[in-house]
């Protein structure tokens, strides 16, 4: 590691990317910008003042010399799925810390099989470093401590503005593999839209159903509670459609209906604007069980969610350059703690009676 602590952000041009690169210079912050557009990374670099680099996941020769130097990367360039791998393998290469902003249940899984070889490289594999799922990991470990023998975990979420073309794209390629939740101890696939509960997220009951998030991971890893389920509410009007595409995967999954459904993501707009994201908010519900049917709850109030990811991804990569990491695979909250989150602007925490 260089002995002056230095981040770079890889896919600044995206999306997200951008949101974290205009917070980090608003603080002072002088990262270095990566990604491998040729044209946008050079010109947003130069828009305010820091060193860039272009380089492509594909070259890991590049990729190496681009981290010389570095302390740790904030990796914003999705689908997750496509470059996790070639990004922290570079990252243990070049003695780097590795920090994501995913939400995709194989990247969690991925990265957490390379705990011992990360560990034995001294460098820190922490993805999921946003909304996806500090505010999530924080409240499934605030209720561990309220209820340490809980057997089940119920996390759910709404408030999410719209989305970025690299989340949509995310979504459009997973249409096809259903839900996922945890039961003692073990993943289980289940059909979207079969699992559906009535959740008060702090706003009045809403009509929610079980979906795929990274929690369904990361919670178990954070909280050793063996059952986990995350749901978010079902939008009016959609329950028929949702409940029909759990039978219809095969036609979700074709090349040419993924082709289609990328064309319409790619016509809409990157993401919310920043007014959307100054009025908007966020509401997290968590709820523990133990064998004994006691019940406890909390909820959270946070940011929009993209404002969220902004704030934590930075405070995140500030720790880790002030020298607060743990060698190997390692969740938000069970590196941190619980009360992360709180000192994040606009996060609020209420326990529910």
């Amino acid at each position: 590691m260089s002995d002056r602590p230095r981040m770079l952000i890889y896919g600044a041009n995206g999306y997200t990317g951008r949101l974290i690169v205009e917070h980090v210079v608003a603080l002072g912050m002088k990262p270095v910008l990566a990604g491998r557009n040729v044209e946008e990374i050079p010109s947003l670099a130069q828009s305010v003042g820091l060193e860039w680099r272009v380089v492509d996941l594909s070259d890991p020769n590049k990729l190496d010399e681009v981290l010389q130097g570095m302390t740790v990367v904030i990796h914003c360039a999705g689908p997750f799925s496509r470059t996790y791998l070639p990004m922290a393998a570079a990252c243990m290469r070049s003695k780097v810390h590795y920090l994501d902003i995913t939400g995709e249940m194989v990247v969690f899984e991925g990265l957490k099989a390379m705990h011992e070889k990360a560990k034995k490289a001294g460098v820190m594999l922490m993805p999921g470093v946003g909304f996806d799922v500090v505010p999530t990991d924080s409240l499934a470990a605030h209720l561990k401590g309220r209820m340490p023998d809980a057997t089940h975990l119920t996390l759910g979420f709404m408030g999410l503005t719209t989305i970025s073309h690299g989340t949509a794209t995310t979504m459009v390629e997973n249409l096809d593999q259903g839900s996922v939740v945890r039961e003692n101890g073990a993943f289980k696939r289940i059909r979207t839209g079969e699992r559906v509960r009535t959740l008060d997220y702090g706003l009045g009951p809403k009509l929610s159903m079980a979906i795929p998030w990274g929690d369904v991971s990361t919670a178990h890893h954070t909280t050793g509670i063996p059952n986990i389920e995350v749901y978010t509410p079902i939008p009016k009007g959609m329950r028929p459609l949702i409940r029909a595409s759990g039978y219809l995967g095969w036609m979700l999954g074709a090349s040419a209906t993924q082709k289609l459904l990328k064309a319409v993501v790619n016509s809409r707009p990157a993401g919310p604007d920043a007014a959307t994201r100054a009025k908007g908010g966020s509401w997290v519900y968590g709820e523990v069980t133990n064998d004994s049917g006691e019940v406890a709850a909390s909820r959270l109030i946070t940011p929009e969610g993209y404002t969220l990811t902004v704030l934590a991804a930075v405070a995140v990569a500030d720790r880790v350059m002030r020298g607060h990491s743990e060698p190997g695979y390692q969740t938000p909250a069970g590196l941190y703690g619980p009360d992360m989150v709180l000192e994040l602007e606009g996060v609020k925490r209420f326990d529910v009676s």
